[in-house]
């Protein structure tokens, strides 16, 4: 998407080890007219394919994964990364290892929030080595609901991430793929 591709050349910042910093308008300082744009151009997308909830991971994931649920007209579960001391329900849990933090955590799903009649998007904010989708995708086999396909906002395509999920047969749409982060400049 055009619009996201702009904002990342004119906001985005390179880190070393390839990480792409957008805090600035993704989840520190929220660019909200975006955050829409690109919520509602994700629904576009996946518009049709009988999806009955959107599931982000808390919490760079909340606000595209907000917009794409408002446009599909179903609700957003949100995916816990640290155990909630009034989360007193059944959950699934699973593990995922983060590639920007370098640590694992127990990813949780409330069992109250899907059923095996729920079709479900995942919406997040990058897809680089797929781990965080992976664990989302374990957690909606786990309650035996089905996946409609991932949406990302960025894909850092020289990262097994896609690969990972397409293998499974998972459908993915990024919204901006970036091929490299060399000498500090962005290549989509």
């Amino acid at each position: 998407m055009k619009l996201l591709e702009e904002k990342i050349l004119k906001e985005g910042i390179v880190l070393a080890g390839d990480i792409l910093k957008v805090d600035g308008f993704i989840n520190h300082q929220i660019d909200i007219p975006l955050m829409e744009a690109l919520g509602r151009d994700m629904a576009e997308h996946f518009q049709g394919r009988g999806i009955t909830k959107v599931m982000t991971i808390e919490s760079s994931g909340i606000a595209p994964a907000v917009f794409t649920a408002k446009y599909l007209e179903v609700p957003l579960v949100v995916l816990k990364k640290q155990a909630s001391k009034n989360l007193k329900t059944k959950v699934w849990q699973t593990e995922v290892v983060s590639y920007t933090k370098d640590i694992s955590y127990d990813l949780t799903l409330a069992r109250d929030y899907l059923t095996d009649g729920d079709h479900v998007l995942i919406v997040d904010d990058f897809l680089a080595n797929g781990e965080a989708a992976t664990g989302a995708v374990r957690l909606i086999r786990k309650a035996h609901a089905t996946l409609a396909g991932v949406g990302v906002l960025i894909e850092k395509c020289f990262q097994p991430g896609r690969e990972k999920l397409e293998s499974q047969g998972i459908h993915v749409y990024a919204q901006a793929r970036i091929r490299g982060l060399e000498n500090g400049e962005i290549h989509f």
